[in-house]
């Protein structure tokens, strides 16, 4: 059988860019290298440690290793060597591979680590398997504003972002991955306010600060029905008498009264929390 026609083919062709203001690149353009996979480094400060899923990525690659469908990593050289921005699950199976001595990479000018975390940040940001944590200390190391005062607010309060959940499932006080729930409370209540709830929950031994343990805080503590009758010490209060019995308890009363086990969670915690008497007028 003969291969399909020509006219099953299409010319790559420009399309209209009316309205686009068309970037202008200030670097010089990439070059191509074959390296020795084994020489290329990657920076843990922002790129993703290697978890359960990357090893069964990794040896996945291997088991289907056809040059059809590689994809040349992205590099930047730095003072040590090559750096890896993008590709480092493809390097590492490169590595790991009996039969690969070297392969081809991209290598493009990103002088600074801000700047390769940048790029990691651009190569990134639409994917599905990066996670917000990542995402995050990216952002950070990249000298991003929003990550780097969530990054202070949490040290001050005492949270610990993390770059993965445990993998044994085991949490410390302070630990979380809510990452985006802790730049939302940011953005909403400014650095100053957001620290206090957040170490409400910590002094509370909240393990982990979840997004909807923080939700619940800030309706306690900004929340008309609430805020005149509880305090950030209250809430603390609250957290380590019920322990672990506050997420039961207000997932019970979520189901029976049909609202959100945050809403509850805040109904609870005020319940055991609240001032005996209003502060007066």
């Amino acid at each position: 059988m003969s291969e399909v026609g020509s006219s099953a083919l299409r010319a790559v062709k420009a399309i209209n860019l009316s309205g686009v203001e068309v970037g202008a690149a200030d670097t010089s353009t990439p070059t191509f290298e074959w390296v020795d996979p084994a020489s290329l480094l990657v920076d843990d400060g922002y790129q993703r440690n290697l978890s359960e899923r990357s090893i069964k990525l990794v040896r996945r690659i291997c088991s289907r290793w056809d040059w059809r469908r590689f994809k040349p990593p992205v590099c930047a050289r730095t003072e040590r060597g090559l750096e890896v921005i993008d590709g480092q699950h493809t390097a590492i199976a490169a590595c790991s591979h009996p039969g690969v001595e070297r392969i081809p990479v991209m290598v493009v000018e990103a002088a600074s680590r801000a700047d390769r975390a940048h790029s990691f940040i651009g190569h990134n940001r639409d994917r599905l398997n990066i996670t917000p944590m990542q995402m995050h200390f990216a952002a950070a190391a990249a000298g991003d504003e929003e990550a780097q005062t969530i990054d202070q607010v949490c040290v001050r309060a005492g949270v610990k972002v993390l770059r993965t959940t445990p993998g044994n499932g085991i949490w410390s006080v302070g630990d979380t991955v809510a990452v985006r729930a802790i730049g939302a409370l940011i953005n909403r209540r400014g650095a100053m306010k957001a620290r206090i709830i957040l170490e409400a929950l910590v002094k509370g031994r909240a393990m982990p600060v979840t997004a909807g343990q923080i939700k619940a805080v800030e309706t306690l503590l900004h929340g008309e029905e609430y805020r005149d009758d509880i305090d950030a010490e209250g809430v603390s209060n609250a957290l380590l008498a019920l322990g672990a019995a506050a997420d039961h308890e207000a997932g019970v009363f979520a189901a029976t009264h049909n609202v959100p086990v945050w809403k509850a969670l805040a109904i609870v915690l005020f319940r055991k929390g609240k001032r005996r008497g209003r502060r007066p007028g």
